[in-house]
């Protein structure tokens, strides 16, 4: 890690390791439908708390090089963000890159696996690249990352509670 400051960004230097997270529960539903609720990128907002208004760009669908975009909210803040599809294996993992797959910051994955009648589903966050739009101090990017993270336990659980009530299958 660097100890000297780029002038046009705060973070440069900065060790991302730590910026990273996994989360994940049980689902009462098959692999092979967590993926279709998770790549529909349009349901999203069923379930988490800082995400809406997500849809496909036309003609894009849940598979790698298809373009998707949506709101973020935080802290009474809001904004767009575009995001690549950069992993989408059916019944097994989806993935995607905030701001593309060559330039993005963050990486969001989707992994599912069969356990007993339902399925395990983890989510992941990953810091790609520091950025001023994080923030100016390595206190910035660890709030981000801990929003995140409670973040991707709330869609989690809400995930997991909607399909109970859905039965899906």
């Amino acid at each position: 890690m660097s100890t000297t400051r780029d002038s046009q960004n705060p973070l440069a230097g900065l060790d991302l390791t730590p910026f990273a997270f996994t989360r994940r529960c049980w689902v009462d539903t098959t692999p092979d439908s967590v993926y279709r609720l998770i790549s529909d990128v349009s349901l999203i907002e069923t379930w988490s708390p800082s995400a809406g208004g997500v849809s496909y760009a036309p003609g894009d669908g849940p598979w790698v090089g298809a373009w998707f975009s949506g709101r973020n909210r935080r802290d009474g803040r809001e904004w767009v963000t575009r995001s690549e599809v950069v992993q989408a294996d059916p019944g097994a993992a989806f993935a995607f890159v905030v701001g593309g797959a060559d330039h993005g910051i963050v990486r969001w994955g989707w992994h599912f696996r069969e356990q007993g009648r339902g399925s395990i589903v983890q989510q992941s966050w990953r810091l790609l690249r520091a950025d001023a739009v994080l923030g100016d101090t390595r206190e910035d990017v660890q709030a981000l990352h801990d929003h995140m993270a409670d973040s991707a336990e709330s869609t989690l659980l809400a995930l997991a509670e909607w399909i109970a009530g859905h039965h899906t299958r």
